[in-house]
């Protein structure tokens, strides 16, 4: 087998269960990753979030909390993934005419990478903005159907040895 085939999967033993990761003798190292995705909404939705006119209150500022929090927690809700010192967390919030993207960068300095926690970030900080607004989203037969979480992705992964 080669790369990307699945031989390089690192979270299974030689009999094919899933193990965590032992990371133990890998140097510390300064780590980066940033995630993106964006959530579709109709344009009165995104208005009244730019206007800050939601019943909630303040869609942005929740949602920004929202992310930094599951960046924190993200070992918790993903099994084997490492708990990891994050040093430090970016949300970049940009008001589209037909939804919110969102990028989340998360920094560690430590023996495994932080892109889980970024993917976290992201969907946690996207689902905080559908919470707040699905009310506005909801057409005349209760159902949604311009809503959609999407293309949530990692757009940047980098590691760096320490001096």
């Amino acid at each position: 087998m080669s790369e990307g085939d699945g031989s390089d999967l690192t979270h299974t033993d030689e009999e094919g269960d899933v193990q965590m990761v032992d990371v133990g003798d890998k140097p510390d190292t300064a780590r980066r990753a940033v995630a993106a995705g964006e959530i579709r909404l109709r344009p009165d939705t995104v208005a009244a979030i730019r206007d800050d006119e939601v019943s909630k209150g303040d869609v942005l500022a929740t949602a920004r909390v929202g992310a930094v929090q599951a960046v924190k927690h993200a070992w918790e809700t993903i099994p084997m993934c490492h708990q990891i010192p994050v040093t430090n967390v970016e949300t970049d919030f940009e008001l589209r005419e037909d939804g919110v993207a969102l990028e989340v960068a998360v920094e560690t300095t430590g023996k495994t990478g932080c892109e889980m926690e970024a993917l976290e970030g992201v969907t946690t900080g996207l689902n905080v903005v559908w919470d707040m607004v699905k009310a506005a989203e909801k057409d005349a037969d209760g159902q949604y159907p311009d809503a959609a979480i999407e293309n949530v992705r990692v757009v940047e992964k980098v590691k760096r040895e320490l001096e």
